[in-house]
C-alpha cells in the first residue's frame, strides 16, 4: 500500500490590494515625535512603549522608514541643540558637571529611542546603509555639542586645566573628570585623541620641560630622580583613574623624554652627586633609581654603563699603578677582591643582575688587572698567603668563597702561564715544608684550575701531589731497610720529586755536615738500587731540619731551620766566631741566599740564636757572627722561618720572564702546527690570528714573537713560502 502524496504548501498573495490611509505616515510620526519630546523632557513614564514599537513597525513596513529615519535625525538635533546652549550657559566648574549631566541624560533617552525603533534599526538601517540609532545619537552629541564652537575649546581647557591644578597637588573631582574622558571615548577613539589627548599631550611635554630646568637647577642628582619617579608615578596613576589606558605609554614617554633623555649626560656627570658620586658612597638606592629611569629611554644604560666602566678602570688603574701598594702583594688582592665585591653589589642590589653591566664590570678588570705585567705572581702570593695561614679555622664553605674569588681574578689574567709559574713554585714550598693549611683546599684548587683551563694545565700540579704521597711511601720502605743499621745517625726525610713536576733549579749544591752526608749517601744508594735507570740530585735550597741545641744557661731549645740555616749553625759546634765571607767559603752557599738566612738568624729579635757585630739589618761580606750563649724563649721549638722577599726583585722577575717566553715557544710553534696542518695554505695575517686565538686561554701570544716562530719552522722545514705570494704559508708533510 503506497503512502498518500503530500502536496506542497504554497503562499500566494492578497487578491486585493491593501488600502493605506494617505496621512497614515504623517499621523504617525507625530505620535513618535511626541513620546521623543517626552523621553527628553523627562515624561516617559506615561508612555506606551509596545504602542509606539508597533507605530514604528508599521512605518517601515508600509515603507515609510525614510520619512521615521530623517524624522528622528531632525527632531533629536533639534533637542541637542538646546542640551548645547544650556550647556555652554553653564559658568565655572558647573559646566563639566552640566556636560555630564546632559550626557546621561542623553544616554538614557537614546536607550529608550533605540527600544522604540528596535524594529527599523534591525531591517530598515542595514538594508538601506543608515547609521544605527544608538550610533547616530552618539555622532549628533558629538557634531552639535562637543564640536560647538563655544564648548570644543572650552571643554579641553577646563580639562586641562585641572589636570594642571593635580599636577601642583590640588585635589580635583576624579570621578567627574574620569566620566567626562570616559564620554570623549565612547564618541570614538579620534575624538578622545583629537580633542584631548593630543593638547594633552603637548601641554605636559611643555609643563615638564620647565619643571625639569627648574629642578635640574636646584636639586642634586639624588633628589632630581625621586622627582622624576614621583612624576612617572603620577602619571601613571592618573592615566588608570580617569584617563584611556592606550595614553599611558604616551605620557610616560613625554615624562622619561623631558626629565630623564633631555638630561641624561648632565644628571650622571653631576658634580658632588652624579653617577660617580653614587658609585663611592655605596648609594644603591640612588643608584637603583637611576637605573630604573634610564632603561626607560634610548641609551639611557649605555651612558651610565659608559661612565661607570670609565670610573671602574680609572680607580682600578690607580690601584694597580701605587708604588705603595705594590709593596705587599696580599693586600694588593685583597684590594682588589674588595673593588669586585663592592661593584658586584652595586650590579646585584641596584643594577638588577643586567648582564651588560657585569660584562663591562668584567671588562674592566682584565683590562686594569693586566696592566700590571706582576698581577699573576701577586695572584699566587695572595693564594699562598691563604692556604698558608689565612684561612686556617675558617670553614669549608668559606675556603670555597675564597677559592671562587682567586679563580674570578685568575680569569681575567691574559698570561695564565705566568701564573702557573708562580704558582708551582709556591706550591711546591707549601708541599715541601708542611705549611700548608688543608690538602682539601690545595685540591679543590687545582680542580677548579682544571675545570677552567684543562688537563694540560693542571698535569704537572696533580703530579706534584702524587710525589708526596710516592715518598711517604719510599721513607717507610727505607727505615724497614735499614732495620737496626741506623743507630744515632741524622733522622733524614726525603721527598722524592719527579724532574719536570716541580720548579726545581740548577742551584749550586752547598757542603752539608758530613754526619748529614753519610745518611744521605745511604738514601741514594738504596733508592737507586730499588729503581733501575734514574738518577738523584739533591736540592738543598729547598729543604728544612731540626737541630738541638744547648745554650750556656742550661736551657735547650729544638730550632726549625732550613737546610741553608742548618749548615751554618752547625759550623759554630767548631768555631767562636764567623764572618760572612768566611760563612760563604765554608758552606758555599749563594750569597743572595746566605744574607737572607743570616738575617733571619742574627736580626730577628726572639729569633736570634746568633749575634752579629756591627749590629744592623743589612749584612755584609765583613760582618762577624758568633753564637748567640744567652738567647732563651718560651717556647721549646723555636722556628725560624727564613727572611724570605714577599715578592721577587726586579732581577729574579726578569728571570722568571725569561723562562717564561722560553717555555712558550714549543707552544706556540705547536699551534702553528696544528693550525697550518688543518688548513694546509693560510696567508700570514690568518696564521698570526688563529695562533693568537688558540693560545688565549694561557697567555696572549705577542705577533712579533710568532712571527719568529713561523720562521723558525720555515728553517726545519715543516713551513715553506709561497713563490709567488710571499705572505702566503704551505705546510709540508
Amino acid at each position: 500500500m503506497s503512502a498518500p502524496k503530500k502536496r506542497p504548501f504554497q503562499i500566494e498573495a492578497f487578491k486585493h490590494r491593501a488600502v493605506v490611509d494617505p496621512k497614515y505616515a504623517e499621523k504617525t510620526w507625530k505620535v513618535l515625535e511626541h513620546a521623543i519630546h517626552e523621553i527628553y523632557n523627562h515624561n516617559a513614564s506615561g508612555l506606551s512603549f509596545e504602542e509606539l514599537y508597533r507605530n514604528a513597525y508599521n512605518m517601515v513596513l508600509h515603507k515609510f522608514g525614510d520619512k521615521l529615519y530623517s524624522g528622528l535625525v531632525m527632531t533629536m538635533t533639534s533637542h541637542l541643540r538646546e542640551i548645547s546652549q544650556s550647556i555652554e550657559s553653564a559658568q565655572g566648574e558647573i559646566f563639566l558637571e552640566e556636560l555630564n549631566r546632559k550626557w546621561a541624560d542623553h544616554n538614557k533617552a537614546l536607550q529608550m529611542i533605540r527600544d522604540i525603533l528596535m524594529y527599523m534599526d534591525r531591517t530598515f538601517i542595514p538594508s538601506n546603509n543608515r547609521t544605527p540609532v544608538h550610533e547616530l545619537g552618539l555622532n549628533l552629541w558629538r557634531d552639535v555639542v562637543i564640536h560647538s564652537s563655544k564648548t570644543q575649546v572650552r571643554l579641553q581647557d577646563t580639562l586641562l586645566e585641572l589636570v594642571f591644578r593635580e599636577r601642583n597637588g590640588e585635589v580635583i573631582n576624579r570621578g567627574l573628570m574620569r566620566n567626562v574622558v570616559k564620554m570623549l571615548m565612547d564618541l570614538g577613539l579620534s575624538v578622545y585623541q583629537e580633542d584631548f589627548e593630543k593638547r594633552f599631550l603637548f601641554v605636559s611635554a611643555n609643563f615638564y620641560c620647565l619643571e625639569s630646568q627648574k629642578f635640574i637647577e636646584s636639586c642634586d642628582c639624588g633628589d632630581y630622580l625621586m622627582k622624576a619617579e614621583k612624576r612617572l608615578n603620577e602619571e601613571m596613576e592618573r592615566v588608570s583613574h580617569y584617563l584611556d589606558p592606550r595614553s599611558e605609554s604616551k605620557i610616560t614617554h613625554v615624562v622619561e623624554k623631558e626629565m630623564i633623555e633631555c638630561h641624561m649626560h648632565t644628571l650622571v656627570h653631576m658634580e658632588k652627586s652624579g653617577l660617580v658620586n653614587m658609585l663611592l658612597n655605596d648609594k644603591y638606592e640612588d643608584l637603583g633609581r637611576m637605573y630604573n629611569l634610564f632603561h626607560r629611554v634610548p641609551e639611557g644604560l649605555t651612558i651610565v654603563k659608559e661612565v661607570m666602566t670609565s670610573f671602574i678602570r680609572e680607580t682600578g688603574k690607580q690601584l694597580i699603578m701605587d708604588p705603595e701598594r705594590l709593596k705587599d702583594p696580599v693586600d694588593f688582592v685583597q684590594r682588589l677582591l674588595n673593588l669586585k665585591d663592592k661593584y658586584d653589589k652595586v650590579i646585584t642590589m641596584a643594577f638588577n643582575n643586567d648582564k651588560t653591566f657585569q660584562n663591562a664590570l668584567n671588562s674592566s678588570f682584565e683590562y686594569f688587572i693586566n696592566l700590571n705585567a706582576r698581577s699573576p705572581e701577586f695572584i699566587s702570593l695572595f693564594v699562598d698567603d691563604k692556604l698558608r695561614r689565612g684561612l686556617k679555622g675558617v670553614g669549608e664553605e668559606d675556603v670555597e668563597v675564597v677559592l671562587d674569588k682567586v679563580m674570578m681574578l685568575f680569569r681575567y689574567l691574559q698570561e695564565k702561564d705566568v701564573f702557573e709559574k708562580y704558582y708551582k713554585q709556591h706550591l711546591a714550598k707549601r708541599l715541601l715544608s708542611g705549611k700548608t693549611i688543608s690538602d682539601d683546599a690545595e685540591r679543590s684548587l687545582i680542580v677548579k684550575l682544571k675545570t677552567e683551563c684543562g688537563y694540560q694545565f693542571t698535569s704537572k700540579l696533580e703530579g706534584m701531589f702524587t710525589d708526596m704521597k710516592t715518598s711517604h711511601d719510599t721513607m717507610q720502605g727505607f727505615y724497614a731497610f735499614l732495620g737496626s743499621e741506623f743507630g744515632d745517625s741524622p733522622t733524614l726525610v726525603v721527598q722524592v720529586l719527579t724532574t719536570g713536576s716541580w720548579p726545581t733549579q740548577s742551584s749550586p749544591q752547598c757542603n752539608l755536615p758530613s754526619d748529614i752526608i753519610g745518611v744521605c749517601d745511604r738514601f741514594k744508594s738504596y733508592y737507586l738500587g730499588t729503581h733501575n735507570g734514574r738518577r738523584l740530585s739533591w736540592q738543598t735550597s729547598m729543604g728544612t731540619a731540626d737541630l738541638k741545641a744547648t745554650f750556656v744557661s742550661g736551657q735547650k731549645h729544638e730550632l726549625n731551620v732550613s737546610t741553608y740555616q742548618m749548615c751554618v749553625l752547625m759550623l759554630f759546634n767548631n768555631a767562636e766566631q764567623l764572618t760572612c765571607k768566611e760563612i760563604e767559603q765554608a758552606t758555599s752557599i749563594p750569597i743572595s741566599e746566605l744574607k737572607r738566612c743570616l738575617q733571619s738568624l742574627a736580626c730577628v729579635k726572639g729569633k736570634n740564636v746568633l749575634r752579629k757585630e756591627p749590629m744592623s739589618k743589612d749584612i755584609s761580606e765583613d760582618d762577624t757572627f758568633f753564637f748567640n750563649d744567652k738567647f732563651t724563649s718560651k717556647f721549646f721549638k723555636v722556628k725560624i722561618g727564613t727572611v724570605v722577599a714577599q715578592r721577587e726583585s726586579e732581577p729574579e722577575n726578569l728571570e722568571t720572564r725569561q723562562r717564561v717566553e722560553e717555555d712558550r715557544k714549543p707552544q706556540i710553534e705547536a699551534a702553528i702546527v696544528r693550525i697550518m696542518k688543518s688548513r694546509k695554505i693560510l696567508e700570514h695575517n690568518n696564521v698570526i690570528a688563529e695562533v693568537t686565538k688558540q693560545l688565549q686561554p694561557r697567555f696572549l701570544a705577542n705577533p712579533v714573537v710568532i712571527k719568529k716562530r713561523i720562521e723558525s719552522l720555515i728553517e726545519r722545514e715543516f713551513l715553506e713560502r709561497d713563490k709567488v705570494d710571499r705572505k702566503l704559508y704551505r705546510y709540508l708533510a
